[in-house]
């Protein structure tokens, strides 16, 4: 069995096969010339997280763990807290009061981290 394939353009057509003629390029899109569309993939839910910190512990630390008990994190008070999107680490921020009579807070965000291109890839 031979397993080399061929790309359809460089097939000779069927004799009896019609002649078509080359088909045009839709209309543009009204707009500027380049824009792209992003209205498909701008409704797509993507989870947000702000980690302020992490620890380890071993399992039977964590089930001792009850109501009130405080778990230190590896990361100190003013140190900047990572902003992950799916899983990846996108930027950099601080810890901001966005409103003391609810006491909501958020985050400033500082700095954007570059990605690689090997991450672009996964």
């Amino acid at each position: 069995m031979d397993n080399t394939f061929e790309p359809l353009s460089d097939l000779p057509a069927p004799a009896d096969a019609p002649e078509v003629a080359p088909v045009a390029a839709a209309p543009a899109a009204p707009g500027p010339a380049s824009a792209p569309r992003y209205d498909a993939i701008l409704s797509i839910p993507v989870t947000v997280q702000v980690v302020l910190g992490g620890t380890t512990m071993p399992v039977s630390s964590l089930m001792k763990l009850g109501r009130g008990a405080v778990v230190s994190l590896d990361q100190k008070v003013g140190d900047p807290v990572n902003i992950v999107v799916n899983g990846r680490t996108i930027a950099r921020g601080e810890v901001v009061v966005v409103d003391e009579e609810t006491a909501r807070y958020g985050v400033s965000l500082t700095e954007i981290v570059a990605s690689s291109r090997d991450d672009l890839v996964a």
